[in-house]
């Protein structure tokens, strides 16, 4: 089967001409040699009150692993001084797991075995109200990628039932052209976050195989799209360990400083998801990411980015996520399930998960850990008036 060129744009998407930050990242990523970073540069960072682009580079360089203590300890600092002892506590919901992608790392993909569901409106409702009554005021709704199954409309529905049980709507489904996101804002979701899995576009391609995932450019400019579509606040993300973790890791950076510059009054967030076992794939884990290096990450996004969101989720065991949001993290995810219909009685089509999580804890539980650290967790960050 012919494949469709990955960085050429379908006729249904809209492009952005005035809009250069693909080009500016690419370009900085490819010229980013960590190797060159020495224990002087790392030091230098470490000693400046703002830290720059070549102060980032030098602080996800292998050269500044030696130097990780002193790194989570800024990081702490700066974490403390612009967000307090605020811990801020959500939960996904997989509302469908259709899929129009072949993904070959997704446990989503359309190529994969796995039995599929779609919540109906009522489901959807019975699902929140379960979830509500945690506690939680945020709410981050996700789909599959399939807009047959998982229209705008639908989505934009489950936005409207999400306004009667949570403060705070995210949503985190197939990228949109700007009036879908602003319609899709109009019912009442604030946040869009976008994984763009690597930031190598030829290793994109090799990884990406089928459905309009598989063009590059229109997933990178995702986040503009939905900031021009009115959305309060861009989550951005790479799936470490699908290349190299270090280039994408500064290339997420990157595209989020950018597009903080260009429209200041954006809510910035970065997600660091490692890559996760599959149903039918036990065998894919991420190369190289170890834990000490996710530190490094998250630690780094800190210290360039002070005032943006941390998100840590249940990719990692809870051990890692209790240590982290005592250092940079800022928000954690409770009461997970990547399946489809699980928190609610009464469900009967429930659909696999996405991935294995690594820790299951209930809301209650996180909460407690989260105080037991002498940190508080908040439910809701954000009030309308």
């Amino acid at each position: 089967m012919e494949r469709i060129d990955h960085m050429k744009y379908l006729p249904d998407m809209e492009v952005l001409e005035n809009s250069d930050i693909m080009d500016k990242v690419i370009s900085a990523k490819n010229n980013y040699d960590y190797d060159k970073y020495t224990a002087v540069d790392v030091r230098n960072a470490l000693s400046h009150d703002t830290i720059t682009v070549e102060d980032f580079k030098a602080l996800l360089s292998p050269a500044a692993l030696d130097f990780i203590e002193e790194i989570a300890q800024r990081a702490q600092k700066e974490t403390r001084k612009h967000f307090g002892n605020s811990i801020c506590m959500f939960t996904p919901l997989y509302i469908a797991n259709y899929c129009e992608n072949y993904c070959i790392y997704c446990g989503f993909n359309s190529h994969n075995k796995i039995k599929r569901a779609k919540l109906t409106l009522e489901e959807i409702d019975k699902e929140m109200a379960a979830i509500s009554k945690t506690g939680l005021e945020e709410i981050l709704l996700l789909t599959g990628e399939s807009r047959n199954m998982s229209d705008v409309e639908y989505i934009g529905e489950a936005c409207k039932i999400a306004k009667k049980y949570f403060k705070l709507i995210g949503i985190e489904v197939y990228p949109m052209n700007s009036d879908e996101y602003r319609y899709l804002h109009e019912c009442g979701a604030d946040f869009v976050t976008v994984f763009q899995e690597t930031y190598n576009s030829d290793k994109y391609e090799t990884l990406h195989l089928e459905g309009h995932k598989r063009i590059f450019p229109y997933r990178f400019n995702a986040q503009e799209r939905a900031i021009l579509g009115g959305m309060r606040g861009v989550g951005f993300a790479a799936l470490l360990g699908l290349d190299d973790f270090r280039k994408d890791a500064f290339a997420t950076g990157m595209h989020a400083y950018l597009l903080q510059r260009k429209y200041p009054h954006a809510d910035i967030a970065f997600s660091c998801p490692r890559l996760c076992p599959i149903i039918n794939n036990d065998k894919i884990n991420p190369k190289d990411v170890h834990e000490k290096q996710l530190v490094q990450v998250i630690c780094a996004y800190r210290l360039f980015m002070p005032f943006a969101s941390i998100t840590v989720s249940t990719r990692e065991k809870a051990r890692f996520r209790n240590n982290i949001i005592k250092i940079a993290a800022t928000k954690i995810s409770a009461g997970v399930n990547t399946g489809i219909g699980e928190h609610a009685d009464g469900i009967k089509d429930h659909g696999d998960v996405q991935f294995e999580i690594s820790d299951p804890r209930s809301v209650d539980e996180v909460a407690s850990a989260i105080k037991e650290d002498g940190l508080q967790p908040v439910m809701n960050d954000y009030v309308y008036v």
